[in-house]
């Protein structure tokens, strides 16, 4: 996602919020267990099922499954404008620590966490 549509996604958010005079509500507290069930919202669609069938859902699934990505997404983007972190920033910043975590020559092909390599 291009940060132009990062940022007009958090001003959308926040303004969907002010309409709605639900500032308040939008703690980070609220908004992390909030981002949370959702996570386990887009979980419910896979438990169960194989490696091949999760790679393989059906349109309908597959729908559903997207839906629930992007309320993950919309509590990720409301978070981090509540915190006033710049994600597209905070998301480039983690890529160059794993990079180094994870050097390509040692990490390829391997599942290991990083102290492990």
């Amino acid at each position: 996602m291009s940060e132009d549509r990062l940022e007009t996604l958090r001003l959308a958010l926040r303004a969907f919020a002010a309409e709605r005079e639900w500032e308040p509500f939008h703690t980070p507290k609220n908004l992390a267990m909030a981002l949370a069930g959702e996570a386990g919202e887009v979980i419910e669609h896979f438990q169960w099922l194989t490696a091949e069938q999760s790679a393989a859902l059906d349109p309908a699934r597959r729908e559903a499954v997207a839906l629930e990505l992007a309320d993950v997404l919309l509590y990720l983007v409301r978070l981090a404008d509540v915190l006033e972190v710049d994600l597209g920033a905070a998301a480039m910043r983690k890529i160059a620590i794993n990079a180094e975590r994870y050097p390509a020559a040692r990490a390829r092909g391997r599942a290991e966490k990083y102290d492990r390599l």
